[in-house]
């Protein structure tokens, strides 16, 4: 049986303060129209996105109200008229669940995972960006130098990963003694605690030749570095800047970024998920198989977080940088 109404997290008002941006609300809960499936959350994801839209600063900036969120796993609860693929109970993950109890999408544009944990939840937002990022925009190959910023993070450990499952030496930064121990879990070559040395020193000093491939989400001073440091016909790949999120783009007067490029024939390409969905089931189903080999791990942040409200703690938990892997919220 249904329940009549469910909650959900809403933006209200853009705010740099998450909580004066947000509300819980209880709202009606309708059954899926045709080719559609209603989902019960299980668990949904925090990403960095999280903060800038609630602060207004989103890329694509969407008037409030709107639903917080962009990912969720659950089991179906109904389907629509016409769907035939997907039945109740089956587990399906989701981009645009949010942080909800309850949510509606399109059946074409579930996919099924094989349970709904929070496992499965990590392969996508974070998993699909590392996944398709790498081989779609970087063009990634074995033997090369890879440089994965906030690698300790939900998207970064999947970077680092997939990076050295393709054959590759790879370079990790993170902020604390504690990720570096988790970073050479993962087999990272040369984890980068910035906090304790220079980044800019380890580059010039340990990889003369330059990185081959960038994936930077900190922005800033690290991304300055990055591009200095590209090797002949390097990529740098820019999936965020969460490092400029709180306060805004930061303002730079330097040297035009071409004049850092020319010379190299490198390049910065920009990486935006959605651009890339057409993908998103071949490389889900992939990542999900390398994690059921044990080729890959499924880094959860221990922090539990709980439902709609818990969400808020969470965005600011991942905000702090306190945590080692993808922060979740659990719905059950």
């Amino acid at each position: 049986m249904l329940p009549k109404t469910y909650q959900k997290l809403v933006a209200v008002r853009s705010s740099d303060n998450l909580r004066e941006a947000v509300e819980v609300q209880e709202v009606t809960l309708t059954p899926p129209q045709a080719g559609e499936l209603l989902v019960k959350t299980r668990f949904s994801g925090v990403n960095a996105a999280d903060y800038l839209m609630a602060a207004g600063r989103y890329l694509a900036p969407t008037p409030p109200p709107y639903d917080m969120g962009a990912e969720s796993v659950g089991v179906v609860a109904a389907v629509g008229e016409g769907v035939t693929d997907y039945r109740e109970g089956d587990a399906v993950f989701a981009i645009g669940g949010g942080y909800r109890e309850y949510f509606t999408l399109p059946a074409n544009r579930a996919i099924r995972v094989p349970a709904a944990n929070a496992e499965a939840v990590t392969v996508g937002v974070s998993g699909l960006t590392a996944s398709l990022a790498l081989e779609k925009v970087g063009e990634m190959t074995s033997n090369e130098t890879v440089l994965v910023t906030a690698a300790a993070g939900g998207t970064g450990n999947f970077a680092v990963q997939l990076a050295k499952l393709a054959g590759n030496h790879v370079i990790g930064t993170c902020g604390s003694a504690d990720k570096v121990d988790f970073l050479k879990s993962l087999g990272c070559d040369r984890p980068i605690n910035y906090k304790a040395e220079s980044l800019r020193d380890v580059l010039k000093q340990e990889y003369p030749k330059g990185l081959d491939i960038v994936f930077e989400s900190v922005g800033g001073e690290q991304y300055d570095l990055a591009l200095k440091h590209l090797a002949v016909r390097g990529r740098l790949i820019v999936i965020g800047a969460i490092s400029e999120y709180a306060s805004g783009p930061q303002p730079v007067t330097r040297v035009r970024d071409s004049y850092l490029l020319l010379n190299k024939s490198a390049s910065v390409r920009g990486f935006w998920l959605m651009h890339f969905f057409r993908y998103a089931q071949e490389h889900a189903s992939r990542l999900l198989g390398l994690l059921a080999e044990g080729k890959l791990v499924a880094a959860v942040d221990p922090q539990p977080f709980k439902g709609v409200a818990g969400a808020i703690d969470a965005i600011e938990y991942m905000y702090s940088g306190a945590n080692v892997g993808k922060v979740v919220v659990a719905f059950e």
